[in-house]
């Protein structure tokens, strides 16, 4: 794999260096995770649908937009209520 330069502000380099050293890793290994575990809108419309199938299939239920919805709602609520982060 070849490298490839990445322009950031220094701030962005310099916060990026200390989660790193946090983690015991480097810049690019912290990079690489991201880029390993960010899924793409796309993506993650495909894995909803995956996982609506698989509840259909394996359990009867149907889940709606709405519900799916409400959901994701309910969980950044929880995220944010727990971080401590705005919703």
């Amino acid at each position: 794999m070849s490298d490839a330069m990445i322009r950031v502000p220094s701030e962005v380099r310099d916060r990026l260096a200390v989660i790193a050293e946090s983690r015991g890793t480097s810049i690019r290994s912290l990079v690489q995770e991201f880029a390993d575990t960010t899924l793409t809108d796309e993506e993650r419309r495909e894995r909803a649908e995956r996982t609506r199938s698989y509840l259909a299939e394996h359990f009867g239920v149907e889940v709606t937009d709405e519900e799916s919805a409400a959901m994701g709602r309910k969980l950044r609520g929880a995220f944010a209520d727990r971080t401590g982060s705005a919703a």
